[in-house]
């Protein structure tokens, strides 16, 4: 009884931004800004960004498939100042990550998403979170052998995700489907420190598709979403728990279309975000800022 009551919250939830109802346009941010021109060949398939919490006014990255384990700390201008390694690990498909709390109340943590899955033929995922480091003078490279593996499976079936986020108020974590239509939202409730294997369940419906990347504000819990084509925000001015607050019919931002855009991140102020392209043939690569209003 208990199961059938919770869904019919969902659906009761979920009913109030259909297919049937377009997003409407948001003012709520300036025009697409160009920051820095990207021209380090490091950075050629970006596929997640997110700011740090322990180095203000920096952007964690990381390439997507086919790349090393690494996870970059980039300025505004995209230059590298930090290359983090992390040891014996794979970089399958890392497509999104994230900073936030984690198991120690006194540090942050950053979240990789080893979540792609091109061809849905993947029963396991991973998470891989350490704490997050401080840029130190002189440094420029560092291996992480202390991070914790959070292995996890989708509780249907197997599919393509490619967004990762974590509610600052509860530790959750979120991970979105990308082809479907409507995509479907996962969660897994934290704690989820176990050492098992986890279990994503499946606690939302969205019509839309395509999805590669969104963050949650640390500060209110406003979300932003995004596809190749458009830029989807909940302003959550009622402070919903994500699940709930994405039922809500979101606004749509102008979107500065990119060549192959997959990231998209708050500042950590939020004064507003920043989106990064992976490089596609010979079209220039920007870090864009939408400045809030």
């Amino acid at each position: 009884m208990k199961k059938i009551a919770l869904l019919s919250v969902l659906l009761v939830l979920l009913s109030c931004f259909s297919k049937h109802t377009p997003p409407g346009p948001s003012d709520a941010f300036q025009p697409a800004r160009r920051v820095a021109t990207l021209t380090d060949k490091t950075l050629d398939e970006v596929s997640g960004i997110t700011a740090s919490i322990a180095n203000p006014g920096y952007l964690w990255a990381h390439n997507d498939s086919n790349s090393g384990p690494e996870v970059f700390l980039l300025d505004t201008a995209l230059h590298v100042r930090l290359t983090c390694v992390l040891k014996d690990i794979e970089n399958r498909d890392w497509e999104d990550i994230a900073v936030g709390p984690g198991p120690d109340p006194t540090k942050n943590y950053v979240y990789v998403g080893e979540i792609g899955d091109n061809q849905a033929k993947y029963t396991y995922k991973y998470i891989y979170r350490f704490e997050e480091p401080v840029l130190a003078l002189g440094q420029t490279r560092v291996e992480i052998t202390d991070f914790t593996t959070l292995c996890f499976r989708l509780e249907d079936k197997k599919k393509d995700t490619e967004t990762l986020m974590i509610d600052p108020a509860t530790k959750d974590l979120y991970v979105i489907t990308k082809r479907e239509e409507p995509v479907h939202v996962y969660q897994l409730k934290y704690p989820y420190d176990g050492g098992d294997t986890l279990v994503a369940r499946n606690v939302a419906a969205l019509p839309l598709t395509q999805l590669v990347s969104g963050d949650i504000l640390t500060a209110g819990g406003e979300i932003l979403l995004k596809n190749y084509k458009k830029i989807y925000y909940w302003p959550n001015e009622a402070h919903l728990p994500p699940v709930s607050a994405l039922a809500e019919l979101p606004q749509e931002i102008p979107y500065e279309e990119e060549p192959q855009g997959e990231a998209i991140a708050w500042r950590r102020d939020g004064g507003g975000f920043y989106t990064l392209s992976e490089t596609k043939g010979k079209k220039k690569t920007y870090l864009y800022f939408y400045a809030r209003k």
